[in-house]
This record gives structure tokens, sequence and C-alpha cells, in this order.
């Protein structure tokens, strides 16, 4: 009866009444039942991990009604079966803690690009013409703005001469390498008062990492049903492809390295596969494949 009434236009004062009753009755009765659950659920619990109960959580949180689940949304290629999650876990990337130490050189070389005022570029660059959308207010500004070390699998010479620490510890990373489209790495800047709407990315056969490095107080980003605070030197990855959106709400400048990596779920052979079929869209007279990292 409640899900018919939301879709209804107009009611009678009368039943919009009963209605807010009703939902107020049940809202008591699923919090009860929640309280109960979750009493029910600790002892269990509190025998596994975090990465363990996770999913679990997520499940419940969804039963009643304390979050949404998100699914993705490519721009360009999906691949189907890989689990949706926002945020991978960390056991998925060995290598974070050998990158996570490197934390104060990387940022060391990017204060370095900002005292020199080397050339930022907005992160927004719609074509002339393009209709108002929610990208319109970023559109050329350097609110946000990137500092491209690689793009679309190209380096960038005069940003990595002036970062060869960042290099280094990226090089060290297991990267996809595929002509035209990956790796892409860059410090993500975003000015006092920014906020980054919610969008989706092009393909979830990447994850997105994120090495904070300037975090002041009052910087987030949500990914799916999920908001974390970034920390300075604490790597995270997710899937650009569940809707995320980010802010600085601070009187500073926030700044990340952002680069991307295969999804962990996919197999080396769906790897290669991939590699094969973006060499074959590229050098087509159709492709298809939209372009961007992956």
């Amino acid at each position: 009866m409640l899900a018919l009434a939301a879709g209804a236009d107009q009611l009678p004062p009368a039943l919009v009444e009963r209605l807010a009753q009703a939902r107020a009755f049940v809202t008591e009765q699923t919090e009860a039942f929640s309280r109960e659950i979750d009493a029910g659920m600790a002892a269990a619990r509190a025998q596994l991990s975090g990465t363990d109960t996770r999913r679990f959580d997520a499940c419940l949180d969804q039963v009643f009604g304390r979050r949404q689940i998100y699914r993705n949304e490519c721009a360009g290629v999906h691949f189907p079966f890989l689990p949706a999650y926002d945020f991978f876990d960390r056991h998925h990337f060995p290598w974070f803690a050998e990158l996570e130490a490197k934390t104060d050189l990387i940022r060391a070389e990017l204060e370095a690009v900002i005292a020199r005022s080397q050339t930022m570029r907005p992160y927004v660059a719609m074509d002339p013409g393009t209709p108002q959308n929610k990208w319109s207010p970023l559109d050329g500004s350097l609110d946000w703005s990137a500092y491209f070390l690689w793009e679309y699998g190209e380096a960038k010479e005069e940003a990595c001469a002036l970062c060869p620490n960042t290099v280094a510890a990226l090089q060290a990373v297991p990267h996809a390498k595929i002509p035209g489209r990956a790796p892409t790495a860059f410090f993500s800047i975003l000015r006092p008062r920014t906020h980054i709407p919610p969008h989706t990315g092009v393909t979830n056969t990447r994850a997105v990492i994120h090495l904070p490095l300037i975090i002041p107080e009052g910087c987030g980003i949500r990914v799916g049903g999920e908001t974390r605070q970034w920390q300075v030197g604490e790597a995270m990855a997710f899937d650009d492809t569940i809707e995320h959106e980010a802010w600085n709400d601070s009187d500073e400048l926030r700044a990340v390295l952002i680069f991307d990596v295969w999804n962990p779920f996919l197999t080396q052979a769906e790897r290669d596969l991939l590699c094969r079929y973006y060499g074959l869209a590229e050098s087509s007279g159709h492709n298809p494949v939209s372009k961007g990292p992956l």
C-alpha cells in the first residue's frame, strides 16, 4: 500500500495523514527488528573480520533500508559478472604498502610543481556548444584541475622529469598497459569549497587508485552507498562505474595522486583478451569503444 501510494500524484488529505501514520509505524517496526537482528548477530560477527562480513553487512543494510546498493553504469565497455564493489578490499593490492611508503617523496614533488606554477589544466573541458549540465560549473575551471604524468598510455615528458620519485613509485605498480588507453596517472587538485558531482566512469575493467597527499579537514568521497574521508598516505581503490562524488569543504586545497590498474577480479586470460580486443577496435575503421583509460 505504501509503495503504491508513493507513485500517486494527488491524495485526499485524510489519506495523506493515514499514510504518514503508517510510514511511522513501519519505520518503528523496522528499526526494532533491525536492532534485534543486530544484537543476535553480534557474537557471530565478532569472530569474523570486516572483510568477511562486508557483503553480509551490506545485505542487512539494504534489507533494513540503511543503504542503497548501486550497480555499474559504464559509458564504455561493461565486463559482465564482475562483483560490483564500491571500494575494493586492500588485500587485492599487496603493493599498496610499498606505494604508501613513498607518500612523503611524492607529496614533496607535487608541492614543488605547485610552487613552480607548473601548468595545471581543468579536469573538465567540454566541447563548445555543449548544453548546460551538471559539469558546467567546473567546465574550464581550475577549481578541479589535473597535472598528468601519463595520459592514455603516453608519458608526459616534462611532468615525468619533474617528478622522478613519483614516476618510480608508479612504475613499480602492476599497471594495465594498453596503447592509446592505459595507464593514466595524474595529480588531482580540488580547490576550497569545490564539489565534484555524482558521476560514473567508462569501464568496470579497471580499479581507480587514490593516494591522498594533501587532505585538510572537511574533505570526503562517496562511492555508491559508502562515504570515506581520505587519510594522507593511505591508498584506496574503487570501481568508478559505481556512482561516486567528492568534495572539499575546507579553506585549503586537496590533492590526491590518481591512477588506474586492472580490476582485481579479472583473470590474466581475460586481461589478455581485453588487450587484444582494444587493439583490434583501435585499428578498425569502426571503433565503437569509448575513448578513455582502459
